[in-house]
């Protein structure tokens, strides 16, 4: 009972986890298109912001675990003040983001520049905040349950950023045209909730006066979302409070970052599960950015845009208490294969692209991408757990793992999104035009359909390879990493199996 988390703990470290995913939601559905049909950036360009930014943040997750794990404990804990530090900077790169420079010749550098910085400083945030799991509570089940509350909180943060940010920049638009009447203004009665979000006419076509107007409303959605970092860390920092690391020195330099990542590269388990989620995470990237393009140029969904992305967000979040459920009845491996329920609805919207097919295929989608957010970080915690025990590295070992798993998933979705958005350059993409060339819409279907297939088949191929190892977590004889939490506590944990405590 000493590891017990009240509700408001739970609930206030899932809301710290919202503005991270309010900026990703409104990032993955609408920059690629902000950046082709707004900033009219060619789409060679595009495909260097989105590569660059990705590698940015994924080469700041070790440096932030280098430095986080080097940081000495301060009155608010050791990982806390990383959250803190990071917010007023984030709420100013993420609105950057967004904002039309005047001058056009540059503007691929800028929003490079603004994208590496904006996921850089997401990076710093995130890591201390994933990491703050493994100090919240020695109780494998409260981790658990804390984890469920964590992705629900995102989920919402997810529908959220897609739904304000796609309802904001709706009004810029007007009712749907045909491609002959794309480049005209829009009219003065306001666009239905139906309308679509994408910019259906070329912007350079258009008066001064009409494209300020559609980058003053992408800079309000901008400036909406950005607000959520300050106000949301403030209640995570009220409502959680660290525990202190007491199986080693306050400095939180018991073991070298260095030395910790080469232990953790080793830790076959690990290894696995990053392996994994690698080829699984670039999937849900890939599905994500391409859903709104497909529906603009590669179908006549036009008029879904919004209410297909907003089905799956829904979808998602009302899943994951579900989810959360399955993986405490029937263990973490078996729930995996909710994965892979999307895979025969993807490849159904591209060869059959109507509306009721579509809203079939989001629903489904929403399902499988709640389980694969999900899953990893519940079962990150029990790989740390096992290797804490097996090594005794001392305190910061926290920080090592999630930065290093966070890196080779950012990495692997910047390779996935930067070939795939060369696709579309060498289909021959025209940014800002009403219809595209045959080879377009090939891609775009590829895309949104066998590509994520193979990676969510091959993912799953290597997380079921080899029996899923038993994880002691709290046996009396070897209780290394639980120790500094609940020393009478005692039990066991399966990886494959649900989270069990046994008195």
């Amino acid at each position: 009972r000493a590891g017990q988390l009240s509700f408001c703990t739970k609930v206030c470290y899932g809301i710290g986890g919202i503005p991270n995913q309010v900026a990703s939601s409104a990032t993955a559905f609408y920059l690629q298109l902000f950046l082709l049909d707004v900033a009219q950036i060619p789409a060679a360009q595009v495909s260097l912001v989105l590569f660059g930014g990705k590698v940015s943040g994924a080469a700041a997750d070790p440096v932030a675990g280098f430095f986080i794990n080097r940081s000495r404990r301060t009155g608010s804990g050791r990982l806390m003040p990383w959250v803190l530090g990071c917010t007023p900077f984030l709420t100013v790169a993420y609105f950057l983001l967004w904002f039309l420079p005047p001058f056009t010749s540059l503007r691929g550098l800028w929003y490079t520049g603004c994208y590496c910085l904006f996921q850089a400083l997401a990076t710093f945030f995130q890591v201390p905040y994933a990491a703050l799991t493994m100090l919240l509570t020695p109780c494998p089940r409260e981790r658990d349950s804390a984890t469920a509350y964590r992705m629900t909180m995102e989920m919402a943060g997810t529908l959220m950023g897609a739904a304000v940010h796609g309802l904001i920049v709706s009004g810029a638009h007007g009712p749907h045209r045909s491609p002959q009447s794309c480049i005209s203004l829009p009219q003065s009665t306001p666009a239905s909730s139906h309308s679509p979000s994408p910019i259906y006419k070329t912007l350079s076509s258009t008066p001064t006066s009409a494209r300020e107007s559609v980058t003053r409303l992408y800079s309000i959605a901008a400036a909406v979302l950005a607000l959520t970092y300050p106000v949301c860390t403030g209640l995570l920092c009220l409502g959680v409070k660290e525990r202190p690391d007491s199986s080693g020195p306050a400095s939180g330099q018991g073991l070298s970052f260095l030395a910790g990542l080469g232990l953790t590269v080793r830790h076959r388990p690990y290894l696995k599960l990053v392996i994994s989620f690698l080829f699984i995470s670039a999937a849900i990237q890939v599905e994500q950015s391409y859903l709104v393009l497909f529906c603009t140029h590669a179908s006549r969904l036009h008029d879904h845009v919004q209410g297909v992305v907003l089905t799956i967000l829904v979808s998602a979040v009302l899943s994951t208490p579900l989810w959360e459920w399955v993986l405490q009845r029937f263990g973490k491996k078996t729930s995996a294969f909710g994965i892979c329920v999307m895979v025969p609805f993807a490849i159904l919207l591209a060869a059959v692209p109507t509306a009721p097919v579509a809203y079939v295929v989001a629903f489904v989608s929403g399902l499988s991408i709640a389980v694969s957010l999900l899953l990893p970080w519940s079962m990150l915690p029990d790989v740390v757990d096992a290797f804490q025990q097996q090594q005794q590295p001392g305190p910061g070992l926290e920080t090592i793992f999630y930065s290093s798993y966070v890196f080779f998933t950012k990495l692997s979705g910047a390779g996935a999104l930067g070939i795939s958005t060369l696709s579309l350059e060498f289909a021959g993409y025209e940014a800002g035009a009403c219809t595209q060339a045959e080879r377009v819409v090939v891609t775009l279907k590829v895309l949104i359909g066998a590509v994520p297939t193979c990676m969510i088949i091959t993912g799953l191929c290597i997380l079921m390879v080899g029996p899923a190892p038993k994880v002691p977590s709290q046996d009396p004889s070897r209780r290394q990493s639980l120790q500094r939490w609940a020393p009478h506590a005692h039990g066991y944990t399966r990886w494959g199996t649900s989270s069990q405590v046994r008195t």
